[in-house]
């Protein structure tokens, strides 16, 4: 199970206030982890933004958490840009805010993170990279588009089985206001309470 202040906020998530025009958006991801699933096969999950900084961050880290949370197996996590630069400090503030642990391992200018939600699971390594860098699957991934101009900027994404549009708005409009740590915040649970959705739909 996640760390307990992390498991009483993805249960405080209320997904029956996700749209029906939202949840139309998330079936083609339920129905690629589901398909997975039934297989019995890995499930890799490539959250592509424009600067891998902020919201694909926010969908790697909560995917993995909240697929960990329902106990499905064999989901593995991974996030990229269009151009790498570095996690955005609001972004892990936002994380820790939740409950996560989050060590810095590195000092360059792009540092890596260690992002742990759970005694017993390995941490998330986040730090920005490209979606097709190294460190992230060459095939047999969903490319999970989360910002609007990575999708428009990149109608094909080599080596993804699925391409899958799941745009949120950037809460980089908020930055240096006095709205910073809310608005990261609020986008961060968005995203927590759809993926909850996603997967809370998928049958074992």
């Amino acid at each position: 199970m996640p760390y307990p202040t992390i498991k009483i906020q993805i249960e405080d998530l209320d997904t029956a206030s996700i749209s029906a025009a939202r949840k139309e958006l998330l079936l083609p991801l339920i129905d690629f982890i589901q398909n997975k699933v039934n297989t019995d096969s890995i499930i890799n999950l490539n959250f592509i933004c424009t600067h891998n900084s902020r919201r694909s961050h926010l969908s790697q880290v909560w995917a993995q958490t909240i697929a960990h949370y329902f106990e499905i197996n064999n989901v593995f996590c991974y996030s990229g840009g269009t151009e790498a630069t570095a996690l955005f400090p609001s972004a892990a503030e936002a994380l820790i805010s939740s409950g996560f642990k989050i060590e810095k391992l590195s000092n360059e200018a792009n540092p890596v993170y260690a992002i742990t939600y759970s005694e017993t699971a390995h941490p998330v390594i986040g730090f920005s990279k490209t979606f097709d860098a190294d460190f992230n699957p060459a095939k047999e991934f969903a490319a999970i588009m989360t910002c609007s101009s990575a999708d428009k900027g990149c109608p094909f994404i080599a080596g993804a089985e699925q391409r899958i549009p799941m745009t949120f708005e950037d809460p980089k409009a908020f930055d240096n206001t006095p709205q910073q740590a809310e608005k990261y915040r609020e986008r961060s649970l968005q995203i927590a309470t759809e993926l909850k959705y996603v997967f809370s739909m998928i049958k074992d």
